[in-house]
């Protein structure tokens, strides 16, 4: 059978494509509109690592947000702020939330309330501390102290990362919930390998 008559290859793209969109509609400041949305990638990046589970998927969706933080910079110098060797820590705050993800999605029930919310609050957390440790660390724009003097920096911004993120990821589960037809988590991870 051909992949694009398979409902499950169609499913995997069609979600690839909405989490795509949404990381362009959220990720960074937009140059084009005057309206710039919270970023969703990290609440992006745990769906992807519910619904689409392959590493293939998780390179392209890493692929896609560091070519939108370099197109937004090319675009944008003041954009290009963050773009040190602090950002290298990316690649693992994406992986803890697509591991987040792929956790939730290996689960008896994948969208319950409480793993949900608990496997959403701590992979942020941990995604908060990784990223960014390695941009205070890593980044040549602060004092390098060491790690008791860094954790200083930054954490003001915990309450909004974690809060955007939280949002999303209410809003997500909420949306699930409440249209049964999107609820095709456990049917559709069991048949990606």
């Amino acid at each position: 059978m051909e992949q694009s008559n398979n409902p499950t290859y169609t499913k995997t793209l069609v979600i690839a494509a909405a989490i795509a969109f949404f990381m362009l509609l959220t990720r960074g400041s937009h140059v084009l509109t005057s309206v710039s949305l919270p970023d969703a990638s990290l609440a992006l990046l745990l769906m992807g690592g519910l619904y689409l589970r392959k590493s293939a998927w998780f390179a392209f969706f890493v692929v896609l947000a560091t070519a939108i933080d370099f197109g937004a910079a090319a675009i944008d110098s003041f954009q290009a702020f963050c773009l040190t060797d602090g950002y290298w820590g990316m690649l693992p705050t994406y992986a803890v939330m697509w591991l987040a993800g792929l956790w939730l999605s290996k689960q008896a029930n994948s969208l319950d309330a409480l793993k949900f919310a608990l496997a959403g609050l701590v992979a942020t957390f941990l995604a908060f501390v990784i990223s960014t440790q390695t941009y205070y660390l890593f980044s040549g724009r602060f004092p390098n102290n060491g790690l008791i003097e860094t954790m200083q920096y930054g954490w003001n911004y915990l309450p909004s990362y974690m809060g955007f993120t939280a949002m999303y990821l209410v809003a997500f589960w909420a949306l699930v919930k409440t249209l049964p037809k999107l609820d095709f988590v456990k049917s559709h991870t069991n048949n990606v390998a």
